[in-house]
């Protein structure tokens, strides 16, 4: 046998020793990466960027709610024979909504009527509140017509988003024997309305609280009730004062905003249509007070949520 050169065996040997470091080495990285190779080869799983699984588990910490609460204010016509007629119109409407957004959230809250107005809290989804919107609308426009008198001048006093659950668990409706009183205002002595919205909005709050602790109460739930927590119903006369407000929104002029279009130029910040952010995270709008709360918000405001029993 031929003896081989020793320069040859150690080049030879040379090669041999960095054949098998490499190979070691792509054993290595092919047994670090064998976990994520499965996971990404599995026909089982689908592919995600990283921005979608950080959108998936903020998901599942906080999940997108389409609870949402409107309430307004108006006054009653004065040509309304039977007040029940107008719990009657909003449940048949209630129940058309329903058939036709299907698959929507149901509607819960409360009617309060009393002699002269009325306050109306409402939870349910997007399309349903403003399909009421729609309709106290319509009703404004008729009633110039004179073709249904039911309500007038109505103003919303609030629309929150984004609820973590309802405070109320059915839909109620009350006829109050309140006597109506006029107060005169005093401009000095007078309050900011946001104050006033703001106690208003807490005094219901507490209301709806209260009504949790009777689940099974007819619709039109008994005077013994409203017996016990009589502090708890707004008075009529601060109903009439802020329906006085040309700041609070007509249903009208909030749909006008909600279905403007919005241009905002990149280098002003300004948006044109007439919307605009305000810093709550909700929308303000030129020359009008709206509240338009989140869940976060409303309960930072002091106007937290029950949870449902």
């Amino acid at each position: 046998m031929a003896s081989q050169d020793p320069g040859q065996v150690h080049s030879s040997l040379a090669t041999l020793l960095v054949f098998n470091v490499s190979g070691s080495a792509m054993r290595k990285s092919e047994r670090d990466m064998e976990p994520w190779e499965i996971t990404d080869a599995s026909p089982s799983e689908e592919k995600t960027s990283l921005l979608s699984q950080l959108l998936r588990e903020r998901g599942t910490k906080e999940p997108k709610s389409l609870l949402h609460r409107l309430i307004f204010l108006a006054k009653v016509s004065p040509h309304l024979a039977d007040k029940r007629d107008l719990a009657e119109h909003w449940e048949k409407l209630f129940v058309s909504l329903q058939h036709h957004y299907y698959q929507e959230e149901g509607v819960t809250g409360l009617l309060l009527i009393y002699p002269a107005h009325i306050v109306h809290i409402l939870e349910s989804s997007t399309d349903m509140l403003y399909s009421v919107l729609r309709d106290l609308r319509d009703i404004e426009q008729q009633q110039q017509q004179q073709q249904r008198e039911l309500v007038l001048d109505a103003k919303i006093l609030v629309m929150s988003h984004n609820l973590p659950s309802r405070l109320f668990q059915q839909w109620n409706y009350k006829v109050l024997s309140t006597p109506e009183r006029h107060l005169s205002y005093d401009s000095v002595r007078e309050e900011p309305v946001e104050a006033i919205i703001h106690e208003c909005l807490a005094t219901l709050m507490k209301f709806g609280k209260h009504l949790l602790k009777y689940p099974k109460s007819p619709q039109n739930f008994p005077d013994t009730i409203l017996a016990k927590v009589p502090e708890l119903i707004i008075p009529q006369d601060t109903i009439c004062h802020l329906l006085e407000f040309q700041e609070l929104l007509t249903p009208a002029q909030y749909l006008h905003y909600y279905d403007s279009p919005m241009d905002i130029p990149m280098d002003s910040g300004r948006g044109w249509g007439g919307q605009a952010e305000d810093g709550a995270g909700g929308q303000a709008f030129p020359g009008a007070l709206c509240l338009c709360m989140f869940g976060e918000a409303e309960e930072g405001a002091g106007l937290g949520h029950v949870p449902a029993p």
